[in-house]
């Protein structure tokens, strides 16, 4: 897949690209070029996945801004 195309996708059918893309890998039976190209499609998506992920981080940091300006860090991992 060119990256135009994958530079469209959205972070779901990037991910499920990537499962694809795994599940491929994991059967060992492609060929070394298909293989090869299919392991520089994953890293081109996990850019993507990465990049969209930031950008998403990046929102909701806005969005918990306090309104005096004032940011205050939140744990994504917090389950509180």
């Amino acid at each position: 897949m060119d990256e135009a195309k994958i530079n469209e996708m959205t972070f779901e059918q990037a991910i499920a690209r990537l499962e694809q893309i795994v599940r491929a890998l994991d059967g060992g039976n492609a060929p070394l070029d298909e293989s090869l190209a299919l392991f520089e499609e994953g890293v081109a998506l996990v850019k993507l996945c990465n990049s969209k992920l930031d950008k998403a981080e990046q929102r909701v940091k806005i969005l918990v801004a306090g309104t005096d300006g004032e940011m205050s860090e939140i744990d994504f991992n917090d389950k509180t």
